[in-house]
Order: C-alpha cells, then sequence, then structure tokens
C-alpha cells in the first residue's frame, strides 16, 4: 500500500513524546499497564526503559526514535489493519514502524495475549 508523501512526512515528524502519552491512557484504559507497554516497544525497538525515557525527555521525531532503534526481526510477522491500512503492505519503512508500533499497542489494549503479541514462535 502507498501512503502519501504528506502522509508519511507528517509521520516523521510527529514527537514520540507526544504520542507516548496517548499509548499509555489506551492500554491503562484497557486494564494493561505501563510495564506492559514498555515490554511491547522493547521488544520492537530494542530501548530499555532508561533509552526510552531519554528518548521521550528529548523530544525526538519518530524518524529519530526509529534510526536509533534496532527493529525486532520477527517485526515483520506484524500483520493486519491499523488506521485504515494494512501494515504489511505499507511501502514507507519509517510509516510502516510507526503502524507496526501503533498495531502493537492496539493489540495489548485489546487484551491480546503477550506471547501473540510479542510474536512468540
Amino acid at each position: 500500500m502507498n501512503t502519501s508523501d504528506t502522509h508519511n512526512q507528517r509521520m516523521a515528524k510527529m514527537t514520540f513524546a507526544l504520542v507516548y502519552p496517548m499509548y499509555l491512557e489506551k492500554v491503562e484504559k484497557k486494564g494493561r499497564t505501563k510495564e506492559e507497554l514498555h515490554q511491547v516497544i522493547e521488544w520492537l525497538t530494542g530501548f530499555d526503559e532508561k533509552k526510552l525515557q531519554e528518548l521521550i525527555e528529548e523530544k525526538v521525531t519518530f524518524e529519530i526514535f526509529f534510526q536509533k532503534a534496532t527493529i525486532n526481526p520477527n517485526a515483520h510477522l506484524i500483520t493486519g489493519l491499523i488506521c485504515g491500512y494494512r501494515v504489511e503492505e505499507i511501502e514507507n519503512p519509517l510509516t510502516q514502524q510507526v503502524r507496526y508500533l501503533d498495531k502493537l499497542v492496539d493489540e495489548l489494549a485489546k487484551g491480546r495475549k503477550m506471547e501473540k503479541i510479542l510474536r512468540v514462535v
């Protein structure tokens, strides 16, 4: 799926620190924890608690956030619809990575088991 250049630029320039509280609110509202959210983020990006906090404080964009990340080799197993896009078909790598994160947060909020979210094979 081809996303527009405008959409891709908007995703790249969005600040992770701005979106993180929304992720946290979404999962906590559904009975999940901050620790579980961090576990999901660490699985996808490799960022531990300390590094995640640094990136939030630095107010990095998603572009910088994912440049610094070590994407999990099983991230390609993340499939399905999020925000009207089928994540496995997104052609722009950064936009796909942001949508991977959105999809994982969504699955966590929906009560999916952690083994399934983390694509334990």
